[in-house]
């Protein structure tokens, strides 16, 4: 027998409410197994939310990370695990070049070496 969750509302921050969606449902747009699903939430890499029956329920916004993380599972050979990390370093070098960008400093992090004078340019012999 197959249980079908209806969505949730709840609160948004922008006062509209957010539509939550089960599991199996969340499972089913990631193109995803279940069970895979539930070990993205224990390694933490999927935030859930858990009801009082302790069944999750998914931001169908997250369905992108899910999928950012099948393309860095195929295209690195990472165990799921270690893929936590590198999604936790590509978002802060996000952070980072987009902090630089608002400030306008687009330059390299290191100043570029002075040009040399003609007479210190020739070969010594």
């Amino acid at each position: 027998m197959t249980v079908h969750y209806l969505p949730v509302p709840t609160p948004a921050a922008r006062g509209r409410p957010r539509v939550l969606v089960g599991h199996e449902e969340f499972a089913r747009r990631c193109g995803l197994h279940p069970d895979l699903v539930r070990r993205f939430v224990a390694l933490g890499l999927v935030p859930a939310v858990r009801d009082v029956d302790g069944a999750l329920w998914f931001d169908p916004s997250q369905v992108a990370a899910v999928a950012r993380l099948q393309r860095l599972r195929a295209g690195l050979p990472l165990n799921y695990s270690a893929l936590g990390l590198v999604c936790d370093l590509l978002d802060r070098i996000t952070e980072l070049e987009t902090a630089l960008r608002v400030r306008g400093h687009t330059e390299p992090v290191r100043s570029p070496p002075a040009p040399r004078s003609p007479a210190t340019d020739s070969p010594r012999h």
